[in-house]
């Protein structure tokens, strides 16, 4: 009986083990950074309770960018607006993605509730980045006519999802044509 018992153990452990895997636990952390309001947000502690599906972006971006931001909000669309969700992008592009770029950038994608822009000092923004593990690198800078900096950033692909705790349990290519589908299937699994 015993034997039997120690046999049947890890398909028990297994079987109750419901969720995903934690990818990544950012519980532990804190980020202070500015939504496009310029509100004070402490990351993620200001959404603990809620799922997060979070993409990461510049508003100067050429190409991905614009379509992980149109990913964000077909998931939010398509999940009729659910209310323990809220949906994030972050820029790794502090300098020049203020608050009030920020919010004219979401106006332009025509983001609703539950979606916040997250910028704000340097130092913060890209220590979010290393717990995320996003990576950008500035891959062509020059100087305009006119004295105005011009660059442009390689950069990580990426949408994930937090859960209630602020573990990151699932992660995406965000520009994607079927990340959309595959979040809201993966949601509503553990939620």
């Amino acid at each position: 009986m015993k034997k039997l018992i120690f046999l049947l153990l890890p398909v028990l452990l297994f079987s109750c083990n419901s969720g995903p895997d934690v990818i990544d636990d950012l519980s532990g952390t804190s980020f202070q950074l500015l939504d496009q309001d310029s509100t004070a947000v402490t990351f993620p502690d200001d959404f603990e309770g809620e799922f997060i599906v979070m993409g990461f972006i510049y508003t100067n971006c050429p190409d991905i960018c614009s379509l992980i931001t149109q990913n964000l909000v077909r998931i939010q669309k398509e999940m009729n607006y659910p209310d323990d969700v809220h949906f994030i992008a972050a820029t790794f592009d502090p300098e020049r993605d203020t608050p009030s770029t920020l919010k004219k950038y979401g106006e332009a994608f025509g983001v609703d509730e539950n979606f916040t822009f997250l910028t704000g000092d340097s130092t913060e923004v890209f220590a979010l980045m290393d717990s995320a593990r996003v990576r950008s690198q500035i891959s062509m800078r020059d100087t305009t006519d006119d004295g105005r900096e011009l660059y442009f950033i390689n950069h990580s692909d990426k949408i994930m999802v937090l859960d209630k705790q602020s573990r990151i349990v699932f992660e995406y290519g965000g520009s994607q044509p079927m990340i959309p589908s595959l979040v809201k299937e993966d949601l509503n699994k553990i939620r």
